[in-house]
């Protein structure tokens, strides 16, 4: 009887966790929503080489916005929850070719890379909320 009380008090901790876990989820896609400063060389803290991310909308598992230029409209936005983290990926652009952009949201910071393939290069990036 002490054993099955034992699982049963294991087994309302671990869905307490679960359910606390989604509310954090839910919680971080709102707070996604609005103007981003990203520091596109966070290991530098004495330039100024910042870019910037507005998310509009999110919609189920989609985003969109604008990154890096004023203009530059994401396309194929995507955030995926699965893991209990928000991660999202997206794809934007301008004359020089095409980004990549992946990231994921940690204690009100988004930490992203951005592949630029024409351009030939892997930038990590930071970004913190501007609104």
């Amino acid at each position: 009887m002490k054993t099955l009380h034992s699982f049963t008090l294991v087994l309302i901790l671990l869905v307490c966790n679960l359910i606390s876990a989604q509310a954090d989820t839910t919680a971080d896609l709102k707070a996604l929503k609005g103007s981003w400063k990203l520091d596109m060389s966070p290991e530098n803290k004495t330039d100024n080489n910042f870019a910037k991310m507005e998310i509009t909308d999110i919609d189920g598992g989609r985003i969109n916005g604008f990154f890096y230029r004023d203009g530059v409209k994401m396309r194929e936005g995507r955030i995926n929850t699965q893991t209990g983290v928000v991660y999202g990926a997206l794809i934007s652009g301008d004359n020089s070719g095409e980004y990549n952009t992946s990231f994921y949201y940690k204690n009100g910071v988004l930490y992203g890379t951005t592949h630029a393939i024409d351009r030939d290069f892997l930038a990590v990036w930071t970004a913190t909320r501007e609104d």
